[in-house]
Order: C-alpha cells, then structure tokens, then sequence
C-alpha cells in the first residue's frame, strides 16, 4: 500500500470525504468534528491518501494543535477497502510522523456508535487509551477522546 501526502480538495477524494462526513452526521448530528475540505487544507492540518494499485484505499490527516501536541484528524477507509489494513497502514503513518514531528502526545476524537467500534478498536491496538476532552472540544454521548504518549 502506497501512503502520500495529497490535496483533500482533489477530485478523487470528493466522492470519499462526502462519503465519510455524511456517515458521521447520520449517527452524531451536530456532534460529528469530521473536517471538510477546506478545514483539511488548513496550514496546520496535513492530509494523506492510501492506495492499492491506482484505487484510493483511504486517507487521513494530522493536525498539529502545537509544537508537541499532533490530533488525528478524518481516518476513512473506503467502503470496498474495509478490512484490508488500510486504516492500520494510515495510522501507523500518522504516527510515525508525529514521532519525526518530536509530538510528545497524539490525540483523538472519535464517536460512539457502533458504526466506531472497529476504529476504536484499532487505535487500543496501537496503544491509545482514553482521555479528558484536549484542544477545544466539549465531551457529549456522541463522542470519546484517546490519546498515545510519544515520549516513551
């Protein structure tokens, strides 16, 4: 699988991105922090797509919240990717390049819902544990915070 930083405002991530926060807002509402594109081409904010061959497999973005501090931001796996790793290859990147960044902790925002449950369960996998809301978020029923100390 092929990992490179994109553009979230390039056309063949619309139909994904769309996808993805249409999904969030049906089971969150107005809880969903899901960025759009334009929130994932933000200054602070780096992007990142998947691919299997020529097929987008998924994406993900890391927003750095200051100099130690990184957030993972809108991980998708496509709907026929499911299953194949690819959101464990994304999230292993992201991570690494927080660790090349000298982040002493990684966070996240995730939901609720059973539509979650495999994300969750990948980022326990990859030793994120839960957390007190970070950065400007407020806790709900509709959402969980996780955060991964880097500075081990």
């Amino acid at each position: 699988m092929d990992v490179r930083q994109d553009d979230p405002t390039a056309p063949y991530v619309v139909d994904l991105l769309a996808h993805h926060l249409e999904e969030l807002r049906s089971v969150m509402g107005e809880h969903a922090q899901a960025l759009d594109a334009s929130g994932l081409s933000a200054p602070s904010v780096t992007f990142w797509t998947a691919w299997q061959g020529d097929v987008l497999a998924g994406f993900g973005a890391l927003k750095q919240l200051d100099e130690t501090h990184g957030e993972v931001k809108s991980m998708r796996a496509a709907p026929t990717s499911r299953r194949t790793g690819v959101g464990r290859v994304i999230l292993h990147h992201i991570i690494a390049e927080s660790r090349k960044r000298g982040y002493a902790r990684l966070s996240l925002e995730t939901g609720t819902a059973p539509l979650h449950a495999p994300a969750i369960s990948l980022y326990r996998s990859a030793g994120f544990v839960s957390c007190e809301p970070f950065a400007d978020y407020q806790a709900s029923p509709h959402n969980q915070f996780m955060s991964l100390d880097l500075s081990r």
